[in-house]
């Protein structure tokens, strides 16, 4: 179900942890479990509002790019989209982080949706550095660019707009210093297989893959389709001897990979 502009819904283990365990302390008023569940409760709750508290402070056009987003109704656009699917201000900074930690100068992104990620990184490149940005979805790609319009770091990044995988073919013979997954779950073997042998990760590179906590599907379920993707990508990646990868439980997981 689609959320009305503005009303984000837990898409997060943490985010769907805190709203059960609320639900369950109001179903245990007046037992002697209260005031235990509702300190369980305030762990789970608390946790991902101090996190951000204690991230630096976004820049103030992803401020401007996170509240058109939550702004506009999604319900109008394809099923598949909705503002959840921002990758948001602590995932934001550690994907700066990384940029900044690497060096990076050229980066890839697999699937932008609204361009919080790719400016994020975009910032955080020196003046001659540039983003490729992926994304299948034209009129978001439209509203990304749009967005991109008002920052400086904008003009650093490059909007392709198709399938990745032609995308990503088209790319032969680029080279990128780091990669950020966050496309289509069910696609997430073969992009990485694509990075992996034609030559797009730089030596040294950093492949990053959102969302392969997936709301916690892949160990407690439910059973869905990208449940069973993330939970297939995530064993061959352990089982693949060319790669070292950890996975990190930021927001709904992001998995670092590296070529050994």
């Amino acid at each position: 179900m689609k959320t009305a502009p503005g009303a984000a819904r837990p898409v997060t283990p943490t985010s769907i942890l805190a709203v059960r365990l609320s639900a369950l302390v109001e179903r245990a008023a007046g037992s002697g479990l209260e005031d235990e569940l509702r300190a369980v409760r305030d762990l789970a709750v608390g946790l991902d509002p101090y996190v951000e508290s204690m991230t630096s402070p976004s820049s103030e056009a992803l401020d401007r790019l996170a509240a058109a987003t939550a702004a506009h109704d999604w319900r109008d656009a394809s099923g598949a989209l909705e503002q959840e699917m921002l990758s948001g201000h602590v995932e934001g900074r550690f994907l700066a982080m990384l940029a900044h930690a690497t060096g990076a100068r050229r980066v890839l992104e697999v699937g932008m949706f609204t361009g919080y990620s790719a400016l994020a990184l975009a910032e955080a490149l020196p003046d001659d550095g540039s983003v490729v940005a992926l994304e299948l979805d034209a009129s978001v790609a439209a509203f990304a660019e749009d967005q991109f319009a008002g920052s400086a770091a904008g003009r650093r990044i490059d909007v392709r707009v198709g399938p990745a995988a032609d995308s990503l073919a088209a790319l032969a013979g680029d080279r990128f210093d780091l990669i950020f997954v966050d496309a289509d779950k069910a696609g997430y073997a073969d992009y990485l297989e694509t990075i992996l042998t034609t030559g797009l990760l730089a030596p040294g590179g950093l492949i990053c893959v959102d969302n392969t906590l997936m709301q916690g599907q892949p160990w407690a379920g439910p059973d869905t389709a990208n449940g069973r993707a993330i939970a297939d990508f995530n064993a061959a990646v352990a089982a693949d001897p060319r790669v070292e990868q950890v996975v990190v439980p930021l927001r709904d997981g992001i998995t670092l990979i590296r070529v050994v």
